[in-house]
């Protein structure tokens, strides 16, 4: 299946926000190991709640879990800041010492590929 070009942007939430203290936790990894996306768009994927997406941007990709929130305008998708985000947005600061997480072309595609921990995840950036 074909992937759907989005404008990606990125966020905290209040889930993570309670969670900062311990970002190794089941409950850190279950919020931000995520992309949102309205419910016609996941419908064009042929996506269900849970599912894998991987995400890429001309900055790397990511595979995070799918979930549905019609807030989200459809054509855009939401990832909460975090290590996932990390792998998908420009690592340049513009020396103002925080990346842009607003505006980035990426797609979205399904995927059985396994979403990465954290310690996992880190390590492809060292690669």
């Amino acid at each position: 299946m074909e992937g759907i070009s989005v404008n990606l942007i990125s966020g905290r939430t209040a889930v993570q926000g309670q969670n900062l203290d311990s970002k190794l936790s089941d409950e850190y990894f279950g919020e931000v190991a995520r992309c949102d996306l309205n419910g016609a768009d996941m419908e064009k994927l042929g996506v269900a709640k849970d599912d894998r997406v991987k995400v890429t941007s001309a900055y790397g990709q990511v595979v995070v879990r799918v979930d549905q929130d019609d807030g989200v305008l459809a054509g855009m998708a939401f990832i909460p800041m975090g290590p996932w985000c990390n792998a998908v947005v420009d690592g340049d600061t513009n020396g103002n010492g925080m990346p842009s997480f607003k505006g980035i072309d990426a797609t979205v595609e399904k995927t059985t590929e396994p979403i990465l921990s954290v310690a996992e995840l880190m390590r492809t950036y060292m690669a």
